[in-house]
């Protein structure tokens, strides 16, 4: 995305499947939003539309996948890149770890290439080998592969400066460190132009052909007042889908960020918070130190604030996170763990709240390594390793580690908005407003 970028092209970046770092990463390199498209969260229908959408005023749209090329629900490729990949027609370019490799490397190849040819009628389009060690290593690489006749595109050698570090759930994010990732990203994009053909990238891209696609339902604009909605940012708080946020504003939100790590107090006109995602336990210091907003917050909850908190967010409304005394406002505690919590969810909702009615039904995501005592009783989860209960919820809270995509479905956001609304015209009235 970045090699492009830097050569004039407008990139339009997408991720298959459930991410938020990743498009973090995406933005910075093309200067657009990070989008995602998720056959699960958004079902299938809504991959072409919402591709469209993302892909408008770009001339070229490039696609990361997720795990391995086949990798979807459970043992299934649904929602895997290879689903994507054949729901908009968009040619494959497999990247290989050659890092091991010599011979191996057809076998590897051929496999892939004869799996999507059985799946999707096609092949892989080209192929770019990743960590090469050597000159030697490449044209032992190349001389192996010359019987699939699939274009090689380039390889890139193992360098670790090129290594962007990691931690417990993949990359840094980059609401972190902005200016510094940003530099690794031009770098990054430098030396893939180097060692790839791109021009040869964007011949396969304009083989692909066109797709019609429908168009997916906007929000219903719920309010004709300006119903205001804090939404959680800053470097702890950074895990939400560009979607969600669009969604709101057609509903009639006009959005407000704040930093809990650094403002004192809620913004006192606002009618809802949406608490999104994030790294709130690397900032647990930061957040418990903050006693003012966190008292603040508290009592803003307490009379009645319109609040959708989703995993990172529902953590900062605990009691406490590894000891560290946080808002309270969740008559639970969290803890970090070894082991990661991840997968699709279907989720019943048990109780009515400001995101969902009773009796509903979402699909959602979760991806952590924390655990909240109690767990409460929320929604029933059901997911690849069984079904379980989770989050807190009431008349005017919804707070879990579920994760939603309004990418397809408004209609979470108009409920929130509307509910916000609600607290916005009493608000008008206190205050002698007609």
């Amino acid at each position: 995305m970045s090699a492009l970028a830097q050569r004039g092209l407008v990139v339009a970046p997408a991720k298959v499947g459930p991410d938020f770092i990743d498009p973090g990463y995406h933005s910075l390199a093309t200067g657009r939003p990070g989008r995602n498209l998720d056959a699960f969260l958004c079902g299938s229908h809504a991959i072409g539309p919402l591709a469209a959408r993302a892909s408008r005023g770009a001339d070229v749209m490039v696609i990361e996948g997720v795990m391995g090329l086949f990798d979807g629900v459970g043992a299934s490729s649904l929602a895997s890149t290879a689903h994507v990949a054949g729901l908009l027609q968009a040619p494959v370019v497999l990247v290989v770890d050659a890092a091991s490799l010599s011979a191996s490397i057809a076998a590897l190849v051929h496999g892939y290439d004869d799996h999507l040819r059985r799946l999707l009628g096609t092949g892989v389009a080209g192929l770019v080998l990743n960590r090469v060690g050597s000159p030697t290593h490449e044209a032992l690489l190349r001389e192996a592969l010359e019987p699939l006749e699939i274009p090689v595109l380039g390889a890139l050698w193992r360098d670790p400066a090129l290594t962007i570090r990691q931690r417990h759930l993949g990359l840094v994010p980059v609401a972190e460190e902005p200016v510094a990732l940003a530099r690794s990203i031009t770098m990054l994009g430098s030396a893939i132009a180097r060692a790839l053909d791109l021009d040869a990238v964007v011949r396969i891209a304009r083989q692909a052909p066109r797709v019609r696609t429908g168009e997916l339902p906007r929000a219903a604009r719920v309010s004709a007042e300006r119903v205001r909605i804090g939404v959680l940012g800053g470097p702890a708080f950074s895990f939400c889908y560009p979607e969600n946020l669009e969604r709101l504003e057609e509903a009639g939100a006009e959005l407000v960020v704040v930093d809990p790590t650094a403002s004192k107090r809620l913004p006192q006109e606002i009618h809802g918070l949406y608490a999104c995602g994030g790294f709130p336990e690397l900032f647990a210091e930061r957040l418990a130190d903050n006693v003012p907003f966190l008292r603040d917050l508290r009592a803003r909850l307490a009379a009645g604030l319109p609040c959708w908190a989703e995993c990172g967010g529902m953590l900062l409304l605990v009691r406490s996170l590894d000891g560290r005394r946080l808002c309270g406002a969740l008559p639970a505690d969290a803890t970090l763990g070894d082991r990661v919590t991840v997968g699709y969810r279907s989720a019943l909702v048990k109780e009515a709240n400001p995101v969902a009615p009773a009796g509903s039904q979402l699909r959602g995501h979760e991806h952590h390594y924390s655990k909240i005592e109690p767990a409460g009783d929320a929604l029933t989860l059901e997911g690849r390793s069984g079904t379980t209960s989770g989050g807190w919820a009431s008349p005017t809270m919804l707070a879990s580690y579920l994760h939603l995509h309004l990418g397809a479905d408004p209609t979470p956001a108009e409920r929130f908005v509307a509910t916000a609304a609600t607290r916005c015209s009493r608000a008008l009235l206190q205050a002698g407003q007609p």
